[in-house]
């Protein structure tokens, strides 16, 4: 990685930058970057990568139907979900059925179809944001029913959204330095329980319209699981190349989506603008990487309006930037393997991949890919 950081002299004077400015610099705190914090591997593959879907369907009608006195009594429009967001139906993991469960059952998953034995996993990452404590890490139990070796070191990476990027980036990292030979990397997200809640207290007779904006988001989530096994390039045939990519941060903006167990409380206009104004000065300064004509954009999936919005301001090619929220809705960090996973079969040897993505924080990242 290469960073340009301020002088020292200047540190200790307290100069520093407070505003985001797209086409200058990117403030990290008390010191700055200019550009992006650049990666390249040199021996790494993606080996599998699979989606689980969770079985339960619950479309945005259904949500409509529970807050139709909400709206009625408020003066709103039913219909939000869809018109806006574009998100027509999410999915729910059974009663009794946890996120682990669901990351543990797609790490097997992606192990038989990579061809690896569980027992030469050296590394394992959970990237969930679900989280059912706050110690120990949700990794422990995955690491346990996949009956992985003790030698395995496992731990949980959360970073909102861009958490399984930041995985691949960490895995990556010690594949390429012959630390280890095979890494998983894992996500399982549930949104029943913040969803059943969510509603239950705007249904509430005290619920206001700005209790409805701020917590509009937390309705457009879904359940789903995602994994993918990493191994050092050459060891097996039909690997996938990890090429490198782009990282960059704002995160003066670490306020505007906010969430915990129960709820998530999001200025959904201030996260778009913020969001696609940091993707676009990412873009800008990935001066090194030729991005405009790849054969396929890998987004996080949020929103019709995120998008649109990234697709426009990028000059990207709609076609080349497939979508599963209006199906799946936002999965969180699972979504963006979710995604590449589901569009895997129309790839072919040599295909140049983009996985982007920008996470509550806010960070995003771009992670080139040779299928």
């Amino acid at each position: 990685m290469t960073f340009t950081a301020m002088p020292v002299d200047r540190w200790w004077e307290g100069d520093r930058v407070d505003n985001f400015e797209p086409s200058g610099w990117a403030t990290g705190g008390g010191w700055m970057t200019h550009g992006n914090a650049e990666y390249r591997y040199a021996n790494t593959a993606i080996l599998s990568v699979t989606a689980l879907e969770a079985p339960v369907i619950v479309t945005s009608d259904q949500f409509d139907e529970h807050l139709s006195e909400t709206f009625r009594r408020l003066r709103m429009r039913p219909g939000m979900l869809q018109r806006i967001a574009g998100v027509q139906e999410r999915r729910w993991w059974p009663e009794g059925f946890g996120f682990a469960d669901a990351a543990a059952t797609a790490g097997a998953k992606a192990l038989s179809e990579a061809g690896v034995d569980a027992r030469d996993v050296g590394l394992l990452i959970n990237t969930s944001v679900s989280r059912a404590y706050l110690e120990p890490s949700t990794a422990v139990a995955i690491h346990h029913a996949l009956d992985l070796p003790p030698s395995a070191l496992n731990f949980d990476i959360a970073n909102a959204c861009l958490g399984f990027v930041n995985g691949i980036q960490v895995a990556a990292n010690m594949i390429d330095a012959g630390q280890i030979r095979y890494a998983l990397i894992v996500a399982g997200e549930s949104s029943r329980a913040a969803q059943q809640t969510t509603i239950e207290r705007l249904r509430r007779a005290d619920s206001t319209r700005d209790d409805v904006r701020e917590q509009f988001a937390t309705l457009t989530l879904g359940s789903g699981a995602a994994a993918m096994v990493l191994a050092a390039a050459g060891s097996h045939h039909q690997e996938h190349r990890l090429i490198g990519g782009v990282s960059r941060a704002a995160t003066q903006h670490h306020e505007l989506c906010v969430g915990d167990n129960t709820r998530m409380r999001t200025d959904a206009k201030g996260l778009l603008d913020a969001g696609v104004g940091l993707a676009e000065a990412t873009w800008a300064h990935a001066g090194s990487w030729d991005w405009q004509n790849m054969d396929l954009y890998v987004m996080h999936q949020v929103s019709a309006a995120h998008t649109r919005s990234v697709v426009r301001r990028l000059g990207l090619d709609p076609r080349r930037v497939p979508e599963t929220f209006p199906l799946w809705g936002n999965v969180g960090p699972a979504s963006l393997p979710m995604t590449l996973a589901h569009h895997a079969g129309s790839l072919h040897s040599g295909d140049r991949v983009l996985c982007m993505g920008v996470g509550s924080g806010l960070n995003t990242c771009a992670l080139e890919v040779v299928w």
